[in-house]
């Protein structure tokens, strides 16, 4: 039993030139609209506030930089195997080609975090602007069927509002907010009450957006890139019009000191911050698991990876800093942080813009990380390590629909009932081990198969890499030991299942070379 058996290089290249099951009807510029229909999401539209209001304050700024730093590092990484590699799979595919089988199910399972439990975060997070959006209408939808199940959920009435300078209706209760109620005068036991059953419109979304990756990957696109406009035009909206409402005091103290917590505020709260921002870094490397759908991938993966991740992060910078100069951090531990921002920025009408742009901004990275996910699938089954039925074509739509109807599924449930921090660390840790293992992959093919031809290069490859490694662990080292605990767990579960059905049912089973190289039906 050979664990570390490895897939060829020049064999997947080889695949990859001849292989039509799906459809290569991407671009660069579809490439990078995926990249960034997966970026600009949860990060500018949620995280922001919750990282600047619990962990970093004003310095949330440097959070988004540290975080994308990383990314950089590890997109440089994900570029070159991008297009040494051309497959579908991203890391999974990569890891097989340089570490082995046992990593590479490692990574694929891993992917799993990143890519369905990513999904299932963003998918609250949209549900949170869908709800705020229909109260703008006086549409108020049902409290209990509004959240993930045992929420805790407190309706503020409009005096109490008025002083708290909040808005007026159903929310979730924190510690925070009944700290600041008791501090008005009021007893938090004595307003409404209700505890969510179900979370309804993360179901909604998730069903719509399995759809829609039914249909198939040239018409996914097409809705991606509409959307994409849509949310990035929003955005530069609420820089023009916000920037002229800010508060330069609102900066002071930039680092408020830390509490006395590790993780809360100083430079440990910009550490933990990054950690949780880091979310939003996560659309560059689904990217590249779209490769055997590009039109020329050794081309125009670099280009999607790489640009989506530049544009992104040069807007977070600017629309962190204006939202913490416009609204005083400690106010910023809200589901719509931006639309907080527009509102006390006297835009009116113009948060509804705002929460319409959050929403297609939402719903387009749901989209690309379910896209991500069961491709990966698609990839793992292609290599016998998950069963056939996985990896089965539509006739007509040339996309592998019950692996798609399935993870949304899967999706739509979770996304019911599963708290949105629950989920966000769960799928940055996995993110940030896949980062880890590709950055050190890469190096591994550089001494492994220098030789290759590689259309995109690392540069300094021998400073990125490690950086890319490390600093990536550095981040996964900030998370709650909780999320370790469940991280573990999972690859426990996903062991078990390799040793009961991959090992022996994979296409290199049957006798692979010393060099791992691969059957070429594979």
């Amino acid at each position: 039993m050979n664990l570390f058996r490895r897939k060829s290089v020049i064999d997947l290249q080889a695949e990859a030139t001849t292989d039509q099951s799906l459809k290569r009807a991407l671009g660069p510029l579809n490439l990078t609209a995926l990249g960034v229909g997966a970026i600009i999401g949860t990060g500018i539209f949620v995280l922001t506030g919750t990282a600047a209001a619990m962990n970093s304050g004003p310095a949330v700024v440097l959070s988004f930089v540290l975080a994308g730093i990383v990314s950089a590092f590890a997109a440089l990484c994900y570029s070159e195997f991008a297009s040494l590699v051309p497959m579908s799979g991203s890391a999974y595919t990569y890891g097989y080609a340089t570490l082995g089988e046992l990593f590479a199910w490692i990574i694929g399972w891993d992917l799993v975090l990143e890519y369905a439990v990513g999904a299932i975060t963003v998918s609250v997070g949209w549900s949170g602007y869908v709800v705020s959006l229909l109260r703008d209408f006086n549409i108020h939808f049902p409290p209990e069927l509004s959240a993930a199940r045992g929420t805790d959920l407190i309706e503020i009435p409009t005096a109490l509002a008025a002083a708290l300078k909040a808005r007026a209706g159903w929310t979730a209760l924190s510690a925070g907010l009944s700290d600041q109620i008791r501090a008005l005068g009021t007893d938090p036991g004595s307003l409404p009450h209700a505890l969510a059953v179900f979370n309804l419109p993360a179901v909604i979304i998730v069903a719509i957006v399995t759809l829609l990756l039914v249909i198939g990957i040239r018409e996914s696109a097409g809705f991606n890139n509409i959307i994409v406009v849509v949310k990035v035009a929003v955005v530069l909206l609420f820089i023009v019009c916000a920037f002229q409402a800010i508060n330069p005091a609102n900066w002071q103290p930039f680092i408020p000191p830390n509490n006395g917590t590790w993780g809360e505020f100083g430079w440990s709260g910009v550490m933990r911050g990054a950690s949780l921002v880091f979310f939003a870094y996560i659309g560059f490397d689904a990217v590249s698991t779209a490769a055997q759908e590009a039109k020329n991938p050794q081309r125009d993966m670099p280009i999607g990876i790489l640009g989506s991740l530049l544009v992104c992060t040069v807007l977070y910078i600017i629309v962190s800093a204006i939202a913490t100069g416009v609204v005083p951090y400690q106010q910023l531990d809200v589901p719509e942080p931006i639309a907080k921002a527009a509102d006390q920025a006297g835009m009116g009408w113009m948060s509804r813009i705002i929460k319409l742009g959050a929403i297609a901004g939402l719903s387009s990275v749901i989209l690309v990380m379910m896209l991500g996910q069961t491709r990966v699938f698609w990839t793992m089954s292609r290599d016998g390590l998950l069963p056939e039925f996985v990896s089965r074509v539509h006739p007509r739509f040339k996309t592998p629909w019950l692996i798609t109807i399935a993870t949304g599924i899967v999706v739509a449930f979770f996304g019911g009932v599963m708290p949105v921090r629950d989920a966000g660390n769960l799928c940055n840790i996995g993110t940030l081990l896949a980062f880890v293992i590709v950055s050190i992959g890469v190096l591994v093919l550089r001494v492994r198969e220098p030789d290759l031809p590689r259309k995109f290069k690392t540069p300094w490859v021998w400073f990125v890499a490690p950086m890319g490694a490390f600093s990536s662990l550095g981040l996964m080292l900030s998370l709650p030991l909780t999320t370790w605990v469940r991280l573990l767990v999972w690859f426990l579960i996903g062991i078990v299942i390799y040793f009961l059905y991959g090992v022996r049912k994979s296409k290199l089973a049957g006798g692979a070379a010393e060099t791992g190289s691969a059957d070429r039906s594979a």
